[in-house]
Formats: C-alpha cells, structure tokens, sequence
C-alpha cells in the first residue's frame, strides 16, 4: 500500500531522515520506533505532505505522492494524527469529527451558503457518519460535549475517529499512546486493532515498547534518521543493536 525509497529530509547539513526505504503491506499494523530525534515524526510530516522531502520517493497505491499538498494526500486516502491533540476549541466532539468528513463532500460554496438542498442533505449524512465514529470508539454520549473539555484519554479518541471521518486507507498514527494511563494505552491497542480488522492499513509511530510489540506486524528501527533494522516483533525483540542503542542494555524493555 505505501513505498518508500531512499527518502531523504535534510534540514541545513542535517539529515533528518536519511535514505530510508521500507514498504506497508495492505491489512496491517506496522510500528516506527526510535529514541527521540530518531527521525520518526519527520518522517511522517513528508508521507502527509506537511514537509517536501529533499530526495527519494513516496507511493501511495502504486501513485506518487511526494511534492502533494495535506489535503491533496488526504483526499487520496491517507490520514493522520498528531503526536499533540489538535482538537478545535469550542466545538464539540461531534462538530470536530465532522470536520475530517467534509473532505468528503462534494458541495461547493455556493450550495452551503444558500442551504440548498443537496447541501444540508450531504450535511446530514455527514453528521449521521460521524456520530457512527463516535459509536465505534464507544464516544457517542460525548457527541454534544466541547472536544476540549473532554479527558486526555477521550480527546484522543475524538481526534482518532475524526482521522477516521476521512475514510483512509492507510491512518498515520503518531503517539496515540502519548500521556495515557496503562487502562488508556490498553483501550488505544484495542481501538487500533479493530481499526485495522476494519480494512484500515495501520503505521505508527510509538515509545510504549509493549503497546509495540501487542499489536505490530512488522517493527521499522530509526537511529539518527537511518534505518537500522526492519522485521517481525519477536526478531526486533531480540535485536542486540537495537537494544543497545534505543533501549540500553536491558532487554527486559523489550518484552
């Protein structure tokens, strides 16, 4: 579903991500992991469109994306988080939600500011969807309750189901897990697995080593923007350098 070939972000002499190629099988979660400063949210920011790459290549279902605008990508099918919620303020939650499902829409201005038919019925079906999100991510009763107000834990899942309101195919996770509780983290593994049991191809960028290895099929390694392994949990798990370079000597991190 997304290739990528010696992508490369420069910043000055800085190599933010520095030729790293890897591949997203349709169907599944795939984990990047790192220390801070490896590269991972750089390297999301280019697949979204939110930074142009220096070099290299991005396919999105065989499409190159590389050099698209955010909304241009997301029209495409790729959506994303934030590893910072980014909910609006004085919205509720299902007003918030609804804003990922107009890109959907395919009323113009005109329409929307007459009311004309096509406009508010689109509108409704739009609210309907969205409220069927919130439902999903057990968020309905909080559907008329301002987004911001909500606990950490359910902010996350508005901007989760709001990220879901796109309709992608591939959802770019960054730290879903960020300032959870272990119940929390336990209900975001839950989420995300269901996501991809939906037909969602899942990547992901994580520090919670355990929410890592539940629920990845595959685990790419960032060291200094470079790639350093790419494999299955168990390998990654028994790694020596990634141990030592991500995670200190203490193997027990891993488990």
């Amino acid at each position: 579903m997304l290739e990528l070939s010696s992508l490369q972000k420069n910043f000055g002499g800085l190599k933010a991500v520095d030729d790293v190629s890897f591949q997203v099988a349709k169907g599944t979660i795939k984990a990047v992991i790192g220390p801070n400063g490896a590269g991972k949210t750089t390297l999301f920011n280019c697949i979204a469109g939110n930074l142009a790459p220096t070099s290299g290549s991005i396919f999105f279902q065989n499409q190159e994306i590389k050099g698209k605008k955010p909304h241009q990508i997301a029209a495409l099918g790729i959506s994303r988080t934030f590893q910072n919620i980014n909910l609006f303020h004085g919205m509720t939650a299902l007003e918030n939600v609804m804003v990922g499902r107009h890109i959907r829409s395919t009323s113009g201005f005109l329409a929307g500011m007459f009311s004309l038919p096509k406009s508010w019925k689109e509108e409704k079906k739009i609210q309907q969807r969205s409220v069927e999100l919130l439902d999903i991510l057990d968020l309905s009763k909080f559907a008329h309750v301002e987004a911001t107000s909500l606990a950490f834990g359910q902010q996350r899942g508005v901007e989760l189901a709001r990220a879901l309101a796109t309709d992608p195919s591939l959802l770019l996770l960054d730290e879903p897990a960020a300032g959870l509780n272990i119940y929390e983290t336990a209900e975001v593994a839950r989420l995300i697995t269901k996501i991809r049991d939906m037909g969602i191809t899942v990547l992901l960028v994580e520090h919670d080593m355990s929410l890592v290895m539940d629920i990845s099929d595959e685990i790419v390694v960032l060291s200094f923007g470079s790639k350093i392994a790419e494999d299955i949990p168990s390998a990654i798990q028994q790694n020596s350098e990634v141990i030592k370079i991500y995670l200190g000597e203490d193997e027990e991190a891993m488990a």
